[in-house]
């Protein structure tokens, strides 16, 4: 499980180091495509392939499934660390993701995701992100 806040410059070859504990979790390899609300999921082999599975399942005559399909799949590549821990963000989802000076890396249980660091703190505070109210939602949860 990925938890966690953290954040790393990124350098001009577009590199950011990733937290340790996230880069022991994820292995050799790893998978990064577009998230939502402008961020970069990172999936771990085992939870991508659990994703191709259910994905798989999509109707090919849904034409919302193919959209999905492409805006997912197309973008995504699999990624190494480099030996200081550092990965290369691909060009095409950085620009997705505003990512110009700092990432902010977070662990959302099953999946990482890399933010713009402001981009990421303007989302925090929106009322979008009302803690109360969203937990109200998910009462049936009994957190």
């Amino acid at each position: 499980m990925y938890i966690g806040e953290y954040t790393h410059s990124i350098d001009n070859k577009g590199r950011v180091i990733m937290p340790s504990l996230f880069r022991e979790e994820l292995g050799m390899s790893f998978y990064v495509t577009k998230g939502m609300e402008g961020c970069i999921f990172v999936y771990d082999k085992e939870s991508w392939k659990l994703l191709e599975e259910k994905t798989k399942q999509l109707r090919l005559t849904s034409k919302k499934a193919r959209q999905f399909e492409r805006i997912f799949y197309a973008p995504a590549r699999e990624l190494e660390f480099d030996k200081q821990g550092r990965i290369v963000i691909p060009q095409n989802l950085r620009e997705y993701a505003g990512i110009n000076k700092e990432a902010t890396i977070i662990g959302v249980s099953s999946r990482i995701e890399i933010w713009d660091k402001e981009r990421y703190e303007e989302y925090i505070s929106s009322q979008e992100m009302d803690y109360d109210n969203i937990i109200e939602d998910f009462e049936e949860l009994d957190i």
